[in-house]
């Protein structure tokens, strides 16, 4: 089993920054894909940035430039540093966990993001 606790969601405006984290339960980077997702009022859950094991990354055309997903092996903890926030960047953002040989999958109970015009 593995526990993924997002935190660093909030209001703010337009072009401001935040940045997400998700902290896991034991150490799991070395054996999982990492990814945050969104998903917004009426719309599907969709895949914001991925990490894989060995550090190969992936970005949602609408984030690629704003958005950077880290990691910190030391502390199990997951980021996502978002830049020139817009409106359409408000949604539930989740934290996912992959196993990446048995695809197992584990998810956060994710964090508010809102930005105001």
């Amino acid at each position: 089993q593995v526990q993924l606790v997002e935190s660093g969601g909030g209001l703010v405006q337009a072009g401001g920054s935040l940045r997400l984290s998700c902290a896991a339960s034991r150490s799991i980077f070395s054996i999982y894909t990492m990814g945050w997702y969104r998903q917004a009022p009426g719309k599907q859950r969709e895949l914001v940035a991925g990490i894989t094991s060995s550090g190969s990354t992936n970005y949602a055309d609408s984030v690629k430039g704003r958005f950077t997903i880290s990691r910190d092996t030391a502390k199990n903890t997951l980021y996502l540093q978002m830049n020139s926030l817009k409106p359409e960047d408000t949604a539930v953002y989740y934290c996912n966990a992959r196993h990446e040989v048995l695809r197992i999958d584990y998810w956060g109970r994710g964090t508010q993001v809102t930005i105001s015009s």
